[in-house]
């Protein structure tokens, strides 16, 4: 059946967002919905994440990463999702065809709704621009963290971990567990960029020091990496002349971001936020195109794989709805701006009577740490419409915000909605 050329549902990718995006379909009366997997296996990116940390959400449990998969794997299986595995998507068109090749050939699928659930990818050495030389020994931190947790090889033994994002703490503390010695994290920003709990957990608990506005100047070394040259930066980012200092290693992990895996969805015409790189997308998750959605990492790079999981439940829903033509009043949407102290919100624009279904929830980072008491507040111009208080903010930390269904009326009025983060 698997097969077959004409579906419900397609779904891109079998990361968190893709499983969960598949089953919520098909739990919502999606009858023929496929999964399209690039590897030979379902799970995506949690394949190799096997420190714990994933489902305390979701579950209340404390699970690694293939793990969590299988839950979400088994319960697609069960409810008859189909899957075409080691197959590379080429194209997605505005019309829904979704073009497909394995060693067979080139194939044309269709669909009445599809799921882009293609995840992120890392910033790379050429992308943040690192002079010096061309040695081997420079790794993204995730491509380290496949080397060790997948092929069981060590990529070095000296290691300096350049960005405090999420996979490159875990990373340090994984590296130090297989006997590597991780000299320093430096991070360019004055502030963490991943989870306080990772800092706690795999620097702070193992030793390893942080330098913030610290950056990587200069790659040394020939066959391979043998030192680098770490430096201070000012508020502009500017290496500040006497702060240079040599960092003997023979490995750079670099943990400098992710980015949202959007060719795709660019191919099919969707409109991209330039500051997310991701979708615009309203509350079901669906795109600027009708019947295309989008699920998890590749609208907004998320914190928890909890939220990836719960993003892909909604944009399943959606795509349900528009598969079986019972999408109920597409209506005018409102847009939602972000406002005082927040870069970016999603989705960035919500029907105005999506509230007559439910709740809507709303997600956020702000520009800069805030370490007391804060406010987050959704406004029509100065009104506020709703708001909820935070024991503080920080851009590596996702704010949320719930908008219940008795703000109903208010949204319904609006012509825009902008969300602030302000200190109380």
């Amino acid at each position: 059946m698997a097969n077959k050329k004409n579906w419900d549902v397609i779904v891109i990718g079998s990361g968190p967002g893709g499983l969960a995006a598949a089953i919520e379909a098909k739990k919502n009366g999606a009858q023929d919905v496929l999964i399209v997997e690039r590897d030979v296996e379902l799970g995506g990116i949690l394949l190799q994440c096997i420190h714990n940390g994933f489902g305390l959400e979701l579950f209340g449990e404390d699970l690694p990463g293939p793990m969590y998969a299988q839950k979400f794997i088994n319960e697609a299986l069960k409810l008859g999702v189909k899957t075409r595995l080691d197959t590379m998507v080429m194209d997605v068109t505005p019309t829904r065809k979704v073009y497909v090749t394995k060693r067979d050939g080139f194939e044309e699928l269709e669909a009445r709704a599809i799921v882009l659930a293609m995840g992120c990818r890392e910033r790379t050495r050429p992308q943040i621009r690192i002079p010096g030389t061309r040695p081997a020994g420079v790794f993204t931190a995730g491509l380290a963290q496949q080397f060790v947790n997948i092929e069981g090889w060590m990529p070095g033994e000296r290691f300096v971990i350049l960005g405090s994002g999420d996979i490159g703490m875990i990373m340090a503390r994984r590296l130090t567990f297989e006997g590597g010695k991780v000299e320093r994290v430096l991070e360019i920003m004055p502030y963490l960029t991943g989870l306080t709990r990772n800092y706690v957990q795999c620097l702070l608990d193992f030793d390893i020091p942080l330098q913030l506005r610290h950056t990587v100047s200069r790659i040394m070394g020939n066959d391979r990496v043998e030192a680098v040259e770490a430096v201070q930066v000012d508020e502009r980012w500017r290496p500040i002349p006497g702060t240079e200092e040599i960092i003997p290693c023979d490995t750079l992990l670099l943990s400098v971001g992710l980015i949202p895996e959007n060719e795709l969805s660019r191919q099919a015409g969707v409109a991209i936020d330039p500051v997310t790189g991701g979708p615009y997308v309203n509350e079901d998750m669906e795109t600027n195109v009708p019947g295309i959605f989008a699920a998890g990492n590749v609208v907004h790079v998320y914190d928890l794989v909890d939220w990836v999981t719960a993003a892909g439940y909604v944009a399943g829903r959606g795509a349900a709805k528009c598969a079986i033509a019972q999408r109920k009043g597409v209506g005018r949407e409102v847009p939602l701006r972000p406002g005082e102290n927040v870069r970016q919100v999603v989705p960035h624009r919500m029907r105005k009577d999506a509230l007559v279904e439910g709740d809507v929830k709303l997600q956020m980072r702000v520009t800069q740490p805030m370490e007391q008491r804060v406010s987050v507040q959704l406004l029509d111009g100065e009104d506020v419409i709703t708001q909820h208080t935070e024991r503080y903010a920080r851009p590596g930390e996702m704010v949320t915000l719930k908008i219940s269904q008795k703000a109903y009326d208010a949204v319904n009025r609006a012509e825009s909605l902008t969300v602030r983060v302000v200190e109380k």
